[in-house]
């Protein structure tokens, strides 16, 4: 996902292989290390560290991110060091949330209700 791609310019495939690449529990935990961590980024050593990933898996990972646009990999020295690409996270919820109440301003909890974390989890079903 190209950081210069206005959210208008987003198409489907894009957005669907951004969704997809963070579906997934390490990615989504090493993408979110890498939000924390700023515009100065982690190496991969340290990336590794912090999610306890071998670095072969986490390769993997770093590579599906990459593909998907939502990091990016800067040499500095010696070092790799990754970076979310804020444009294109911003362009991705911009996206998903386009038209969101219908075009007009959003309450603070749109359409009146709350999400929390535990909403978000799947509700288990007896037999």
């Amino acid at each position: 996902m190209p950081a210069e791609k206005s959210i208008a310019a987003l198409e489907a495939p894009t957005v669907v292989g951004a969704l997809s690449a963070l579906a997934q529990e390490h990615r989504l935990a090493l993408f979110r290390l890498l939000v924390q961590a700023g515009r100065d980024g982690m190496p991969a050593g340290a990336i590794a560290d912090a999610l306890g990933v071998p670095n072969s898996s986490l390769s993997f990972h770093l590579a599906q991110l990459t593909r998907a646009g939502l990091i990016r990999q800067e040499r500095r020295g010696r070092s790799l060091i990754y970076t979310a690409d804020y444009a294109a996270m911003n362009a991705l919820v911009g996206y998903l949330m386009e038209n969101c109440c219908g075009g007009a301003a959003c309450p603070p909890q749109p359409c009146g209700t709350a999400v929390s974390s535990s909403s978000l989890k799947p509700e288990r079903k007896s037999a």
